[in-house]
């Protein structure tokens, strides 16, 4: 199956699931969470980077590519988090996607942000 996702391509959000993710992740399921993703950012920052991506400059294409594959990520390991070395070890790289995660929403939510991504 040919990954279908805009910001952010299926080797960006597994090596972001580490090693050890759940082989039942396929990449039919990757789509899907891309776009449920992809769906969701458009949404809370009122603005539809999916229409617009070809036209973004290279900048905001990697904070959507890093926000996305972040939050893919976190879906992955939640599925199965058993499958990592401890459930202390899902839940730092949780930690540190959801930490990521929230850098990004912020910058694109930001007005001077926005401001910036509007004219790059």
């Amino acid at each position: 199956m040919v990954h279908t996702g805009i910001f952010a391509t299926s080797d960006e959000i597994i090596v972001k699931a580490g090693k050890n993710y759940d082989v039942l992740i396929t990449e039919a399921r990757i789509n899907q969470l891309c776009l449920e993703v992809e769906s969701r950012i458009n949404c809370l920052t009122r603005y539809n980077w999916s229409d617009k991506y070809a036209s973004l400059n290279v900048d905001v294409k990697y904070i959507l590519s890093e926000l996305e594959s972040n939050l893919v990520a976190m879906y992955i390991i939640a599925f199965n988090p058993s499958v990592y070395t401890s459930l202390a070890e899902a839940q730092t790289m949780l930690d540190m996607l959801r930490d990521g995660s929230d850098k990004c929403m912020n910058e694109l939510q930001d007005i001077k942000g926005q401001d910036f991504i509007n004219n790059a």
